[in-house]
């Protein structure tokens, strides 16, 4: 199958819409098994689901983490189920199995992917999708994903690439943090590079430019998951998620998740003061508190800093975070640890976010950050070359 190529309209169609409106044959008379989430509407907000079910038989749903409602706490284990909307199957790809087993597909023509990513390698819908995009290819099933856009833009990329070794369901692939890629863009990379020879479809959006935020789309954001409530959380989030490395709380349990961090330990004000002296590009920082109701320090009054972003244009989140990092390290020694991960034997919960060991070591030895970004903009400089090979939006 090819790629569907668009024509000229004055706002953007997300992939679903355009099957809607132009693609139904792609799977009228197919079983049809559909990967999704509660992100995963039209224009006129009316869910996957249901579109599919009025253009193909609809035969089973699997649903990625936070399960197929979107409403599961991070991280939470996911138990296969039965829909009580439409009574089919909804196999967890977040449970026992992350990649689809041979008696979840049987009966099954073609499968179908429509969920909405936030353009960060640790976020795990695009994991979802490379193994399901993996099983497709092993079994000879077509796989056909709905694209949409990716929220923070698509002319931006930032961090550094994923190291061997480092290899997690927060990063299975060479990726950096903050990707710029579609997933239709994220499937047709995987693809090629891994060399997997799946039948993929990508059913493109129409008027999505790169240099689109979310907002410019016009079309409705629907939370993907419970601790991404709006477009300002995923501009700050490819950043201020390493936070979850480490003993400072990233907000979760907040109505603001990842737009503050802190912790009972820091000056709220000092914080504050000292990253407003840098001049960061784009972004000021406000002194905070807040109680977590989960995740760290639940129940307990933080203090710390609640981040503004002045210009979502030059601001670089990820950049941002480390200066932040920095400073706590420099001005509570003490108190700022590292976290080590729950999984036996493998590299502390921050490394695998940031996708390496090195940083973490430079950020203890006080190296300056220019000096950090320096070294990924190597990586970064041959990923923009391979990547153009695989951009389906100009």
């Amino acid at each position: 199958m090819e790629n569907l190529v668009l024509s000229n309209r004055p706002s953007v169609q997300s992939g679903l819409d355009r099957m809607v409106s132009e693609c139904a044959e792609l799977l009228a008379g197919q079983r049809v098994g559909l990967v999704s989430s509660a992100s995963a509407i039209t224009r006129m907000v009316v869910p996957a689901v249901d579109v599919l079910q009025s253009v193909c038989t609809l035969v089973a749903l699997f649903g990625p983490e936070h399960g197929i409602a979107a409403h599961q706490a991070d991280g939470a284990h996911i138990s296969s189920a039965i829909d009580l909307h439409t009574g089919l199957p909804v196999y967890s790809l977040y449970g026992e199995n992350k990649r689809p087993t041979v008696e979840m597909l049987r009966g099954i023509d073609v499968l179908a992917f429509d969920i909405q990513d936030v353009g960060a390698r640790f976020y795990t819908y695009i994991w979802t999708m490379s193994y399901v995009l993996e099983a497709a290819a092993e079994h000879h099933i077509p796989l056909i994903i709905f694209d949409r856009p990716n929220p923070i833009t698509g002319h931006i990329c930032e961090g550094p690439m994923l190291e061997p070794g480092y290899q997690s369901f927060v990063g299975r692939y060479l990726l950096p943090i903050r990707h710029g890629l579609t997933m239709g863009e994220l499937a047709r990379l995987f693809n090629s590079e891994r060399e997997l020879e799946a039948d993929l479809t990508v059913v493109e959006m129409e008027g999505w430019k790169r240099s689109m935020w979310f907002n410019d789309t016009g079309l409705p954001w629907v939370p993907p998951s419970p601790a991404m409530p709006k477009l300002d959380t995923a501009i700050v989030y490819p950043g201020m998620c390493l936070f979850e490395g480490t003993n400072v709380s990233a907000g979760r349990g907040t109505t603001t998740p990842f737009e503050c961090v802190g912790a009972p330990w820091i000056d709220e004000h000092r914080l504050a003061a000292v990253l407003n002296e840098l001049s960061l590009p784009g972004v000021r920082f406000r002194p905070t508190c807040f109680i977590p109701s989960a995740s760290t320090y639940k129940g307990e009054t933080c203090r710390g800093i609640y981040v503004h972003v002045m210009d979502r244009e030059v601001f670089r989140p990820l950049r941002t975070a480390l200066h932040i990092l920095s400073t706590l390290i420099r001005l509570w020694p003490d108190q700022f640890a590292w976290l080590r991960t729950s999984w036996e034997g493998h590299p502390p919960h921050f490394d695998l976010l940031v996708g390496n060991g090195w940083i973490r070591e430079r950020l203890n030895a006080g190296e300056p950050i220019d000096d950090i970004v320096a070294r990924w903009q190597r990586d970064l400089a041959h990923l923009w070359r391979v990547r153009q090979q695989h951009l389906i939006y100009d």
